[in-house]
């Protein structure tokens, strides 16, 4: 991770932002973060949540969309990269034609800890999500084989943290079965 600009950015000259490559960018107190490229692990575990998460919301009928690196506000000039996040489709329908940067907050959001993302996941977009009161937001931690589920409740997060065979129980998709090795287990390509 590597602050790359030394003239800050608003908000909105990020969602405009392009320097003509592929890199990504959070925007932290105005400041352009290059976000280092995910693990194959980690993507294989982003993708294996993002089928059940699909599969629960069909099931149950939500009009809620699954996205893959969107981005959420989380201040005056900050933004944040998700792994994974579940919206309505009246949020995602607010931004076609524009940049993925939510400004309200997802229904639940999934962070996948790499070795230079602990902090980041654990403290800072910890507390950035709990000021959005971001309903649900799931740290899977490849590292420390668990799952920490945070649950927004009277102001602030009740957290629950799961591991091994223990089924992770989801206040907003109730009937997803899930357990932490299954979870773990999806990065392995077995």
């Amino acid at each position: 991770m590597v602050n790359t600009t030394t003239q800050p950015l608003t908000f909105e000259e990020y969602l405009t932002y392009s320097d003509g490559s592929d890199n990504r960018y959070e925007l932290v107190d105005g400041q352009l973060v290059l976000m280092n490229p995910p693990r194959t692990e980690h993507l294989l575990i982003t993708k294996f949540l993002e089928k059940q998460f699909d599969t629960e919301i069909q099931r149950l009928s939500l009009s809620w969309v699954t996205f893959r690196e969107a981005g959420v506000r989380t201040g005056f000039n900050k933004s944040r990269l998700t792994d994974l996040c579940i919206v309505t489709r009246e949020q995602a329908r607010e931004l076609l034609g524009q940049s993925a940067v939510f400004q309200t907050a997802p229904q639940l959001i999934v962070e996948v800890v790499s070795p230079d993302s602990i902090t980041r996941d654990y403290r800072y977009k910890r507390s950035e999500y709990a000021a959005l009161e971001v309903p649900e937001y799931w740290i899977v931690d490849p590292l420390e084989a668990k799952v920490t589920l945070l649950r927004w409740e009277e102001g602030l997060y009740e957290e629950t943290v799961f591991t091994g065979e223990q089924a992770i129980t989801s206040p907003n998709l109730p009937g997803l079965h899930l357990n932490v090795t299954q979870v773990l287990d999806a990065s392995t390509l077995s």
